[in-house]
């Protein structure tokens, strides 16, 4: 897809891995790259599997496959920067803190943004077993609350890749407790896609002694294109800097 591309911004010793959504692309990431490296941090977007390319191509895909995605990510940012943090929208967020769980000594902090912590509604209940009949539905739209906000995603989403992602979740749930990374945590007042309470429940189950959740009072879901996104920009690098330095 046109714009889907992965990215690497390179500056200085400082670095993050930026991980975008599920049915998303590295675009919703890019502007927060850009900002991150002009205050000279290296930036690395990655494109998970099964993404930017066509819906299709996400029926065979794991969670691990998007591990995989980040794993190389960050074997390719180390080879430019000492320090590495993480940050993720929604998707990538849980997959940022599960890097924290798999490299613990590599990454030095993590930025979940927008990040369901349970997909308990009713809409996802049945995931598991409607993938055996329905392979894509319509992604829907209202994430953006920005009405001159473009973004390169799918138009739908893979029930398939939906299941995958519940499965990410409770992996990490259960590794919450061991997470130990200083922790910036950003939630949306008008995110219509997870739970309201998902982004307090991650923050109360992380074991970080720093930790923050800043709530942004005007985006939706994909907050890094959304109203408030330089709120995100400008904290996420105030953090890498402060937790590059520790």
């Amino acid at each position: 897809m046109p714009g889907a591309e992965a990215f690497f911004y390179p500056a200085g010793q400082n670095g993050c891995l930026l991980i975008h959504g599920i049915s998303g692309s590295p675009q919703v990431m890019k502007q927060m790259g850009e900002h991150l490296s002009g205050e000279g941090i290296t930036t690395l977007g990655v494109r998970l599997a099964g993404h930017g390319t066509r819906v299709e191509d996400l029926y065979s895909i794991t969670y691990q496959d998007w591990i995989k995605s980040a794993e190389d990510g960050l074997s390719s940012l180390k080879q430019h920067c000492r320090n590495i943090s993480c940050a993720g929208l929604s998707l990538g967020g849980v997959i940022a803190l599960q890097m924290c769980c798999l490299y613990p000594e590599d990454l030095s902090g993590v930025i979940p943004i927008c990040s369901p912590y349970k997909l308990s509604s009713l809409k996802y209940k049945f995931a598991p077993l409607l993938k055996k009949v329905i392979k894509k539905i319509p992604a829907g739209s209202g994430a953006i609350n920005d009405p001159g906000a473009e973004q390169v995603n799918y138009s739908y989403h893979s029930v398939s890749a939906v299941h995958e992602l519940m499965k990410l979740t409770a992996v990490v749930r259960e590794k919450l407790p061991l997470i130990r990374q200083p922790a910036l945590l950003f939630a949306a007042r008008h995110d219509r896609v997870i739970n309201r309470d998902d982004p307090a429940l991650y923050y109360e189950k992380l074991a970080s002694d720093q930790k923050e959740l800043i709530w942004l009072e005007h985006a939706g879901h994909v907050a890094t294109l959304d109203y408030d996104k330089e709120i995100i920009f400008e904290k996420s690098a105030q953090f890498i800097d402060r937790v590059g330095k520790a």
